[in-house]
C-alpha cells in the first residue's frame, strides 16, 4: 500500500496541452503558478496520439508535457491512455468493439468502447502501458500512474460469453454446483453443457431492462464476472508498468458508489484509492461524504486521492447547476476532512469542442485570471500550500462502521418483490447520513472487514449474508457492541437463494425477531410509526415495505400505527446475553427523522454522539496524523452563520487563531475550521 510522496496536499487536475498551441501552454503554466497548482494529470485519452498505428509509437507529446512540468516544478500523474480506443484499432480489429445489452455490436465511437474480454484489446493496451512506462518511468516529473479512466460498462459479445463460461468453471467447479447455485430446476433451465450458458441480456433472461431478470443468480454472477473482466484489464496494464517501474504508485479513478463494479474486489490491486466526485449539486453533503468514506475504506483507512471534481459546473446532466461562492472550498475541505491527500480538478483548461466544452474548468475558453472561479481556485491553492504537510497520511479514528456490499446491492435491485421502489444506495445513505448528523466518524467497509475496532456496526439492507459474517456480527454484540440491520436483510445466500429458515435468516438470533409476512405499498402510502415513549417519543413516517415482526427476545422500540398490524413492532432492540451488547432491527423504511432518532440512540449508548450534533448543518470529522497530532474539522453547510461553543482548546491551522474550550465562536456560511486539538476531548 503506497501513496504518492508529496510535501503537501497535491493540487491540480486533468490537463491536455496537446489541444493548444505553445503560447497558450505558456500562459497556462503562468496561471498554474498563480493558483499554486503543482500536480497535472496527463495523457488520459492519448492513445491515438501516442500510438497512431499498430506498429508505431510517438512520444513527442508526452515528452513535452513531462519536460515542461519538470521545468515548472510540477509533478505528473501520468495516464496510460487506454480508456478509449483509437479509430485505427476499432477498424483493424472490429471484435474489440462492445456488444450492448440489446445484442447490438457497436461500431467505433464514444469512450469505454472496448470489450474487456478481447485478447487484442488486452494485448495492445498492456503493450501501450509498457511502452509508456519504459519511456517515462525514470522521468523526474512522474508522481503516480493512472491506468485507464473511470472503468465501467459491460459487454455481451461472443468473446465475453466464452470468458464467462471459463469464469463460471473456476467459480463453481461443476455443472451440478452451478445448477444448484442458480436454482435451475425452475423453468426447465438445468444445464448439461457449459456451452449452453449465455450471458444474461435482453436477448436471454431479461425483460424491461437490466434489473428485470428471470434468474437473479445468473445475472448476479455476470455482474461479478464483469467486475473481474475489467479488473483483469487493469491488472494486465499494471503488470506491464511494473516490468519497467517497480516503485511508482499505481491507481485508477473510481466513481464512488458506482453500482456496476464491485470496488472491494479491486481494492487489493491498487496502490492507493482515487475517485471522481460529481454528486448532484442539490444532493445533501453526505452524498459526497459517503463516497469519500467508501474510498478511504477500500485501503484499510489509508488516505485517498480526490482525482476529479468540478471547479464550477458539470456538463453531462440534463441541468448543470453552478457551484455557489464558497461551495468549492467547502467541498474540497470536506474531502480532506474525510481522508483526501490530493484535491484535483477536471479540468484545468476548458475543452474547445466536443461534449465537454461546457464542463467547468479552472481556466475558461478566454484564458482569464480575473474570473470568480479562478480566483476561488487560486485562493484555495494558497490556503492548501500554507497548510503544508500537516494532514498527509492522517487517519480517521472511527468506532462506527457501515458495511457496504455490492452483492447485496445487485441482488436487492434484481429481485422481483417485495418492492422495486427500494433502492440500496438510498437506504444506505439514509443510515450513513444519520450517523454523520450525530457527529460520528464512520468507516464504510466491506462485509469481510475486521469488525473488532468498532463499537457500532450499521448493516442496512444486507440482502445477502455470506461466509462468516453472521457470527462476526454476533461477536460484536457479544463484547458489548451494537449491530443494527433493517428490513430485507438476511434474506438470501451468496447465490441469492432464499434461506430455508425464518427471516432474517442467519441474523435472526442476533436480532431476536421472526418475520413471517411483509407488506409492500406504493410510495405515497404512509404508515405512521411511533418511536419511544413519553417525552422521548417521536411520531414519524414509514413507506414502501412493512415487515410484520414477531419478537423472539427483542423489545419493541417503535410500533406501526395503521392497518391490521397497527400496534406491532416496527423497530426492536434485542439485549444480547449479559454483555451489554444489542441487536437493533428496523423493519420498515423510516423517513430521515425516524432513522436519525434510532441511530442517535444507538450511538449515544456508546458515547459516540459528537459535540456539535445539535447543529445539523455543521459537519465534523476527525483525523490523527502520523506524528499523533489530532485534527478536528468543522464545516458549515448552512446558508447562514452558526453560533457554536468550542468543545476543546484548539488552534485553527487556517488562521492561526486559538480558541479555548467553552469559548463562543461563529462558523460562517460555507465556513471551515481545521483545528489542532490541544487537550483531550470529552
Amino acid at each position: 500500500m503506497t501513496t504518492p510522496k508529496t510535501d503537501r496536499i497535491a493540487y491540480g487536475g486533468d490537463y491536455n496541452p496537446e489541444q493548444w498551441p505553445e503560447p497558450v501552454r505558456d500562459e497556462d503554466h503562468r496561471l498554474f503558478g498563480e493558483a499554486r497548482i503543482d500536480t497535472l494529470t496527463a495523457g488520459v485519452f492519448s492513445w491515438a496520439l501516442t500510438q497512431p498505428a499498430e506498429d508505431t509509437y510517438e512520444f513527442t507529446v508526452l515528452d513535452r508535457i513531462l519536460d515542461r512540468a519538470t521545468a515548472e516544478g510540477r509533478q505528473v500523474c501520468l495516464a496510460t491512455g487506454t480508456a478509449a480506443l483509437p479509430p485505427w484499432l476499432a477498424r483493424a480489429h472490429p471484435e474489440v468493439n462492445r456488444t450492448d445489452f440489446e445484442g447490438r455490436r457497436h461500431r467505433y465511437g464514444q469512450r469505454h468502447n472496448f470489450c474487456p474480454s478481447s485478447p487484442v484489446y488486452r494485448r495492445l493496451a498492456a503493450a501501450l502501458a509498457g511502452r509508456v512506462a519504459e519511456r517515462c518511468a525514470a522521468h523526474p516529473a512522474l508522481l503516480a500512474w493512472h491506468i485507464n479512466n473511470e472503468y465501467g460498462g459491460a459487454c455481451y459479445c461472443d468473446l465475453c460469453a466464452a470468458a464467462f463460461r471459463v469464469w463460471l468453471r473456476e467459480r463453481h467447479g461443476t455443472l451440478a454446483a452451478l445448477n444448484d447455485a442458480w436454482c435451475t430446476t425452475f423453468w426447465s433451465h438445468r444445464y448439461t453443457d457449459w456451452d449452453e450458458i449465455e450471458p444474461p441480456s435482453a436477448l436471454t433472461e431479461h425483460w424491461r431492462g437490466p434489473d428485470h431478470t428471470a434468474f437473479q443468480g445468473i445475472t448476479l454472477d455476470y455482474h461479478r464476472f464483469t467486475t473481474d473482466a475489467l479488473l483483469g484489464c487493469f491488472r494486465a496494464e499494471k503488470e506491464a508498468i511494473r516490468r519497467h517501474d517497480p516503485h511508482t504508485p499505481v491507481t485508477t479513478n473510481f466513481m464512488g458508489t458506482y453500482r456496476p463494479l464491485d470496488y472491494h474486489r479491486w481494492a487489493p490491486h491498487l496502490d492507493f484509492a482515487s475517485w471522481d466526485s460529481y454528486p448532484p449539486l442539490d444532493a445533501p453533503p453526505t452524498r459526497a461524504a459517503l463516497g469519500h468514506d467508501l474510498m478511504r475504506g477500500l485501503k484499510d483507512g489509508a488516505p485517498f486521492w480526490l482525482m476529479e471534481q468540478t471547479p464550477s459546473t458539470t456538463a453531462c446532466r440534463e441541468v448543470n447547476p453552478l457551484r455557489r461562492p464558497g461551495e468549492l472550498r467547502l467541498a474540497t475541505w470536506q474531502a480532506v476532512a474525510h481522508g483526501a491527500d490530493a484535491a484535483l480538478y477536471f479540468q484545468l483548461r476548458a475543452s474547445r469542442g466536443a461534449c465537454e466544452k461546457y464542463h467547468g474548468a479552472v481556466i475558461g475558453h478566454a484564458g482569464r485570471e480575473d474570473t470568480r472561479v479562478f480566483r476561488e481556485v487560486a485562493s484555495l491553492g494558497r490556503e492548501l500550500a500554507e497548510l503544508g504537510p500537516v494532514t498527509l497520511g492522517a487517519r480517521t479514528p472511527a468506532r462506527t462502521a457501515l458495511l457496504f456490499d455490492w452483492d447485496s446491492w445487485w441482488a436487492l435491485e434484481l429481485s422481483d418483490g417485495p418492492s422495486r421502489l427500494v433502492r440500496y444506495q438510498d437506504v444506505v445513505h439514509t443510515y450513513y447520513r444519520a450517523a454523520r448528523a450525530a457527529g460520528a466518524d464512520v468507516d464504510v467497509v466491506a462485509v469481510t472487514a475486521d469488525l473488532t475496532p468498532y463499537d457500532v456496526v450499521l448493516v442496512p439492507v444486507l440482502h445477502l449474508v455470506k461466509g462468516d459474517l453472521a457470527p462476526r456480527l454476533e461477536a460484536v454484540a457479544a463484547r458489548g457492541g451494537t449491530v443494527l440491520t433493517t428490513f430485507l436483510s438476511g434474506r438470501a445466500d451468496e447465490h441469492d437463494n432464499a434461506f430455508l429458515t425464518d427471516v432474517p435468516g442467519p441474523l435472526a438470533g442476533l436480532m431476536g425477531v421472526r418475520v413471517d409476512e411483509w407488506d409492500s405499498r406504493p410510495a405515497d402510502t404512509v404508515n405512521p410509526v411511533v418511536l419511544g415513549t413519553g417525552d422521548d417519543a417521536l411520531r414519524t413516517e414509514a413507506r414502501l415495505v412493512f415487515e410484520l415482526v414477531l419478537p423472539r427476545g427483542a423489545e419493541p422500540v417503535g410500533t406501526y400505527q395503521d392497518d391490521f398490524y397497527a400496534g406491532t413492532p416496527a423497530v426492536t432492540r434485542h439485549p444480547v446475553g449479559g454483555s451489554g451488547g444489542e441487536g437493533w432491527y428496523v423493519a420498515t423504511a423510516l423517513d430521515q427523522p425516524g432513522v436519525d432518532w434510532v441511530v442517535h440512540r444507538v450511538l449515544a449508548r456508546h458515547g459516540l454522539v459528537g459535540p456539535y450534533a445539535a447543529h445539523p448543518s455543521v459537519e465534523t470529522a476527525a483525523r490523527t496524523a502520523p506524528d499523533g497530532t489530532r485534527l478536528f474539522f468543522l464545516l458549515n453547510h448552512a446558508a447562514g452563520p452558526v453560533p457554536l461553543t468550542a468543545h476543546a482548546s484548539a488552534v485553527d491551522l487556517l488562521t492561526g487563531k486559538r480558541t479555548e474550550r467553552g469559548e463562543a465562536f461563529t462558523l460562517d456560511p460555507c465556513g471551515v475550521r481545521v483545528l489542532r486539538l490541544e487537550q483531550a476531548v470529552e
